[in-house]
């Protein structure tokens, strides 16, 4: 049995796609803060791990690896989605939101595919699949911040692609466009006219849902794509693409 660790997995993507891999027979050791939400996606899970931690702290990564081992004995797949965002005007940003983007978005993904290392090196299809945004490779006024982190995760990427190649290990990344989770009600005051304003600049004309970005996890991380790894894949509806006409114009 392969063993997937996804961190964020108490809702949204995460929970989505720790789902889909447990479908198709991995153990899963579920990473968050919040015990009550894992607990929620355990109980629709067959062999699953609750880690309840807090990415910002330094000292996270190695436990959660250690945790992870623990319970299952081994690890194939490091699934990075957690990701906090806070968006706003560049000059009004502190240096605490910068540190705590910086934090969860950039130094815990490094860190922790850096401790899963020696665990990765044993497996028979290594994968790891960090979890970006459209917004890395885009501008988009009020999300510098964010943005930022994702854009250093794509780097990330591909540098840890090449670099651990030698060891089999694949590294791919997926950049989501808007999709519907709960993150969107941490940063924006109306909901329902933020959702109808998000749609309306995707070419495909919708938000996105947890599920097509869960597919992606799995595909990325399915022994049946061991020929692939550095590549940012944009699952956004075509937001890259640029603003529709009818609504730039």
């Amino acid at each position: 049995m392969r063993v997937a660790l996804v961190t964020g997995a108490g809702t949204g993507i995460g929970a989505a796609a720790a789902r889909l891999l447990a479908a198709n027979g991995c153990g899963v050791a579920l990473l968050g803060r919040r015990e009550e939400a894992l607990r929620r996606v355990a109980a629709d899970l067959g062999n699953s791990e609750v880690i309840v931690a807090d990415l910002e702290e330094r000292d996270a990564p190695q436990r959660i690896v250690e945790r992870t081992l623990a319970a299952f004995g081994r690890l194939d797949v490091v699934v990075n989605n957690a990701a906090v965002i806070r968006n706003g005007p560049f000059a009004d940003f502190t240096l605490e939101e910068f540190d705590r983007h910086v934090a969860v978005n950039l130094r815990a993904p490094f860190f922790l595919t850096q401790a899963a290392l020696p665990a990765l090196r044993e497996a028979e299809a290594p994968a790891v699949v960090n979890v970006s945004s459209s917004v890395g490779s885009i501008v988009k006024p009020g999300t510098t911040l964010y943005s930022v982190t994702k854009a250093g995760l794509e780097y990330l990427t591909r540098a840890n692609a090449y670099e651990l190649a030698q060891w089999r290990i694949r590294v791919n990344c997926i950049a989501p466009g808007p999709v519907d989770t709960p993150i969107h009600a941490t940063y924006l005051d109306d909901l329902e006219a933020g959702y109808r304003d998000l749609s309306r600049r995707i070419p495909l004309g919708r938000m996105g849902h947890v599920d097509d970005i869960a597919r992606w996890v799995w595909w990325l991380s399915a022994p049946d794509t061991q020929w692939t790894t550095g590549n940012v894949v944009h699952v956004d509806g075509g937001q890259v693409l640029g603003i529709p006409e009818a609504v730039g114009g």
